[in-house]
């Protein structure tokens, strides 16, 4: 039973990742194809992402405080809603308004279900069954990985309406995925009943208070900041994922280069993802957020610095000390320093300043684009990632001695 929930987890995060590579990381192929300039897109990734910063502290509340919607239930009814707009991708065509409004709510959709799925993570081992989440994790990266393998040649050779047929079917997928595992942790739930009352009815009871997201952020001021420090350090993060056909492009590469450029970027996340229990045990969460934080400006660095495709390729080795280790750290990190209650809407915090990350990387970099190039926009963005690698180092100490002290 344990093995099939986390198996079935997993799913999840393999068909949710699949979704973001087709949707999502080949956006600008789809959007450019369609006749969009760089700034407009940058514009319709940005517009998206302020949709889901708005979107995602309504549904922790929901998630929160509701009984008629649990978080499998949202993400059920969001996801199809995802298949209702990326229906109306097979009918329109252009550079019209109707396929600017559909996409900007296909992406925030997409963006909004993160958070979800990473509660998910700990809700579901309330039955009873330990969830490893680096595990299930590096299954969203290896998904991702072999998409992408193949995605970059299917469109030069089929054409961009590949992206969103490829899309419909993993929504499919993650319906599925999202229905067996619901199954699988009421069952679970049902065989250890017994056992998890015999085991709430010794632990003391705890007091349940509702707060709002404005009213956790004054409570939680360091962390607060520390998650100014993340917006600064994702920038890069957003900048490549958006952006990388034109990064590629402008040294000589093709779609089919990108392509295998995020299938290797992804490929090298599952090593470390799903290690990540192991290392966790010898080295702290806020040290690992600090080592992923250096490992970000690197790969920005080498990425500025490149004058080949074979270049691009080599600055993702750091793949494995950026992002792959950063997102289960701050995943565990949240679950770690907040009270039950808060988790979620922690968990919101992090995930809407990656988001307002994406707004701003988006945004600028679709103009810096048309305007500068893409070697002006990779130096701005390893500037702005240095100065959050700082802000993460001071203040991951400073939230961890607060608390000490609290």
């Amino acid at each position: 039973m344990n093995k099939l929930l986390n198996f079935e987890y997993a799913t999840i995060h393999g068909t949710y990742w699949m979704i973001y590579a087709s949707c999502a990381s080949f956006a600008s192929v789809f959007l450019l194809g369609n006749g969009y300039s760089n700034s407009e897109i940058g514009i319709i990734m940005a517009v998206a992402n302020v949709l889901a910063v708005v979107m995602q502290p309504l549904t922790a509340d929901l998630a929160d405080r509701s009984k008629r919607f649990p978080i499998i239930s949202i993400t059920e009814i969001m996801t199809l809603m995802m298949m209702v707009f990326t229906a109306f991708m097979f009918i329109l065509h252009g550079r019209t308004m109707a396929l600017f409004v559909i996409y900007v709510l296909l992406l925030a959709w997409h963006t909004v279900l993160q958070p979800l799925f990473n509660s998910l993570n700990f809700k579901l081992q309330e039955c009873g069954v330990h969830l490893n989440f680096g595990v299930c994790r590096s299954m969203g990266s290896l998904a991702y990985s072999v998409l992408c393998l193949f995605l970059g040649d299917l469109v030069e050779r089929c054409g961009i309406s590949i992206l969103p047929i490829t899309s419909e079917v993993m929504m499919v997928l993650l319906m599925i995925s999202i229905a067996m595992t619901a199954r699988q942790y009421h069952k679970v739930m049902k065989v250890n009943e017994k056992k998890l009352a015999e085991a709430k009815a010794k632990l003391p009871a705890e007091e349940s208070e509702e707060i709002n997201l404005i009213d956790f952020v004054k409570r939680n001021k360091l962390f607060f900041v520390l998650q100014i420090g993340v917006l600064l350090v994702f920038i890069e993060n957003q900048v490549l994922n958006n952006f990388m056909l034109q990064i590629v492009t402008n040294v000589g590469g093709t779609e089919t280069d990108m392509g295998r450029i995020f299938s290797l970027m992804a490929f090298l996340e599952i090593p470390t993802l799903f290690c990540f229990d192991w290392i966790n045990k010898r080295f702290s969460c806020g040290f690992l957020l600090k080592v992923a934080s250096v490992g970000f400006t690197l790969k920005i660095g080498v990425v500025f610095l490149a004058q080949s495709v074979a270049m691009i390729f080599a600055a993702q080795f750091l793949q494995l000390v950026s992002f792959a280790l950063f997102l289960p750290a701050m995943v565990h990190y949240i679950d770690e320093i907040m009270s039950k209650g808060e988790a979620v809407k922690g968990q919101a915090l992090y995930t809407m300043m990656i988001t307002v990350s994406s707004v701003l990387g988006s945004l600028f970099g679709g103009v810096i684009l048309d305007f500068s190039g893409a070697r002006m926009l990779t130096m701005l963005s390893t500037i702005l990632a240095a100065i959050g690698t700082v802000i993460v180092i001071v203040m991951v100490d400073k939230v961890n001695a607060n608390l000490k002290n609290s």
